[in-house]
């Protein structure tokens, strides 16, 4: 018997990297998930996300190990297209019990007196507003079920500041999802349901390895070095991670905000 077995969960931006582990994980506990991303073959924009893949999606690898999961392109950005969204996996499933608010706008470096408007409306809207509107679908089954559990994705950027003043605009979202978060707990912790948030260091994924790390200021500076553990994440470290957050070994935790950093120095 897995940990999950019977429930539903729904894993936002889950068609490659982290969120492909979450979805995997989830499923591998037994739960039948919805893996939600606006595009669910987004892993072939990196090499490295494409090469990591033994099918051609996330819904595919979790059939092929015998689970069921439920692929739906959705916008969370778009609230309207959130709520379809999940009325479609209780139409399909009849219930939901895990969110893991995973959908993020990938990140350009910037300073933070010289954010361009666009890409500042881009980031907070993919990482804050989508993390709320998903909270907000979410939240009246949840409610009805008296148990849920959500899972949000901030950053150690959203923890502390970076010594140049770099990524400040998805630094800032990524700081308001976790407050944000602590209210979430608050309001839902009456009806049985867990809010939780996960703070993610440098985490090697295709995407990070390729676009992310080469552009930053420290791009010739073995990030590794920074980390207490002397290496990089890995998507493992941070499914673990939502592991503990979305069974029953995490019953008396809500509201808390969750390094998964491998206690890396920043600055």
């Amino acid at each position: 018997m897995g940990k999950l077995d019977g429930k539903v969960a729904i894993v936002t931006g889950a068609a490659r990297g982290l969120g492909r582990a979450y979805a995997k994980r989830l499923a591998g506990l037994g739960a039948k998930v919805a893996v939600a991303d606006l595009d669910l073959k987004s892993y072939r924009e990196f090499d490295a996300e494409a090469k990591d893949m033994t099918a051609e999606s996330t819904v595919a690898e979790i059939e092929a190990s015998g689970g069921a999961a439920l692929g739906i392109e959705c916008d969370v950005c778009d609230h309207r297209a959130v709520d379809t969204m999940v009325a479609r996996v209780v139409e399909q499933w009849a219930r939901v019990d895990v969110l893991v608010a995973n959908a993020r706008g990938r990140p350009v470096d910037t300073k933070a007196s010289t954010i361009d408007p666009t890409l500042l409306d881009l980031v907070v809207s993919m990482n804050l507003f989508g993390t709320v509107y998903s909270c907000n679908a979410v939240a009246p089954f949840m409610k009805r079920q008296r148990s849920g559990k959500i899972v949000t994705v901030s950053s150690v950027a959203g923890l502390s500041s970076s010594a140049d003043g770099g990524y400040a605009h998805y630094g800032a979202a990524k700081a308001a999802i976790a407050h944000y978060t602590r209210y979430l707990a608050q309001d839902l912790g009456p009806y049985g349901i867990t809010a939780n948030c996960i703070a993610p260091g440098v985490i090697a994924t295709g995407r990070i390895m390729q676009t992310v790390l080469p552009g930053s200021s420290d791009s010739n500076r073995d990030r590794s070095e920074l980390v207490a553990l002397r290496r990089l994440g890995t998507v493992e470290d941070c499914a673990r991670v939502v592991e503990f957050l979305t069974t029953d070994l995490s019953d008396y935790v809500t509201g808390t905000v969750i390094p998964i950093d491998g206690g890396l120095r920043r600055g």
